[in-house]
């Protein structure tokens, strides 16, 4: 099938209302584009679905995905999943995933369709205007189901409880289609109505309050010790290059992950913290000891929400936490009325941020059946498998609230 298409949902009703109605009553257009079709004229359209998404996921904006997709994505079969109101191109935008096929699902070689990620994008949630959510999901599935990639539908990096969770879930049901959650984690929310000093005192120990309170005092003893954060673009150049340094001078640096040790990821880095400057939604902080940066963190904002997107420190003076204290500092996002929330981004578990943050955060992984009756097998022979393994390994297996596996 040819897929640099689109596909027109209840088409002869779209012709029939295009000949005596406006772009208004159309049904919605689903449009498919080859990931290097992804053309600059998209993105007032795009910007416009970002500013009235449902749920906001900063890792599919234009600034943070296409140099993603410039640096990562080497596979010519992933695309744009687009839904427009109306004619493509010429309409609202309503919803955008990146999806394609792929033939890893997990350590099995299994055919399938999955929503695209790389390695610093931490969220898969898609970007849907609000009040679409049913509508997106509908037009996905009808249009998936139409074209010859095999398998079923991946969806990673979900938002569980969001309500593109209950959306999807819900069209799901009622179009009699098994919707699984495979797996889920929950990684660190900051959430509160609490001053930053308050929620700092209600969240940390007063144990922990006060050794973090003496590492400062014997910190500030070899120096001149500032606190700053930037919210535009100011040295922005050289802030970068300090980050990607001091990355590269700890652990990261010795396996070999920092950012700085591979030329895309360093000037991928690079890209997206100018693209989220010109966009007003970065905000960098750092701790300087006489001049020199100790702890460094990137955040991400996207109204209501945020994300703190990556963080390094100097390991020489890890006795006195300058990561910590920098995350103290950042309690002030509390602060700000445009700003609900703060996803850590971080694992599930990590040592640092978890005792830091009360909150959580629950990002699941989602496998859709899709129709056809060698879709539905493998669909259902990957879900046995994992049921198997599962038990194996003596844990219990997500299901799809029915029972099933």
């Amino acid at each position: 099938m040819e897929l640099n298409r689109s596909y027109e949902l209840e088409t002869s009703d779209i012709r029939r209302r295009d000949r005596r109605g406006s772009a208004a009553d159309r049904k919605p257009v689903a449009e498919l584009r080859p990931i290097h079709r992804v053309a600059s004229n998209l993105h007032a359209a795009w910007d416009d679905l970002v500013a009235n998404a449902s749920e906001p996921n900063v890792f599919l904006e234009p600034w943070f995905l296409e140099p993603g997709l410039q640096y990562f994505c080497t596979d010519p079969d992933q695309h744009l999943f687009l839904l427009w109101a109306g004619e493509p191109g010429h309409s609202q935008l309503l919803g955008l995933l990146p999806i394609g096929q792929t033939n890893r699902f997990g350590r099995w070689r299994v055919t399938h369709i999955q929503n695209w990620l790389h390695h610093n994008s931490f969220l898969g949630t898609p970007l849907v205007r609000q009040g679409f959510e049913e509508k997106f999901w509908a037009a996905l599935l009808n249009y998936l189901d139409n074209v010859k990639w095999p398998g079923f539908l991946h969806i990673n990096g979900l938002t569980i409880g969001g309500m593109l969770d209950k959306s999807m879930r819900k069209v799901c049901a009622s179009q009699g289609r098994r919707c699984d959650l495979v797996a889920e984690e929950a990684r660190a929310l900051l959430k509160s109505d609490l001053e930053p000093e308050a929620y700092y005192s209600a969240t940390v120990r007063s144990k922990k309050r006060k050794e973090l309170r003496r590492q400062a005092n014997r910190l500030s003893e070899l120096g001149d010790v500032r606190f700053a954060q930037h919210d535009d673009d100011t040295s922005l150049d050289q802030w970068t290059n300090e980050f990607l340094a001091l990355e590269r001078n700890g652990w990261k640096g010795e396996n070999g992950s920092a950012l700085d040790c591979n030329p895309e990821t360093r000037a991928f880095f690079a890209d997206v913290l100018k693209g989220a400057a010109a966009k007003g939604q970065l905000e960098r902080h750092d701790v300087r000891l006489d001049g020199q940066p100790i702890a460094m963190l990137v955040n991400f904002l996207s109204s209501p929400g945020s994300f703190s997107f990556k963080t390094t420190f100097d390991e020489a003076y890890a006795r006195f936490s300058p990561g910590v204290l920098l995350q103290h500092e950042n309690l002030n996002i509390l602060k700000n009325p445009d700003i609900q929330w703060m996803d850590s981004c971080a694992a599930e578990g990590h040592p640092m941020i978890d005792s830091l943050w009360s909150g959580r955060r629950f990002i699941g992984r989602f496998s859709l059946e899709l129709s056809g009756m060698a879709r539905k097998a493998t669909f259902r022979g990957v879900r046995l498998g994992e049921g198997i393994m599962a038990q194996i390994k003596g844990r219990e297996a997500p299901t799809d609230g029915k029972g099933n596996t």
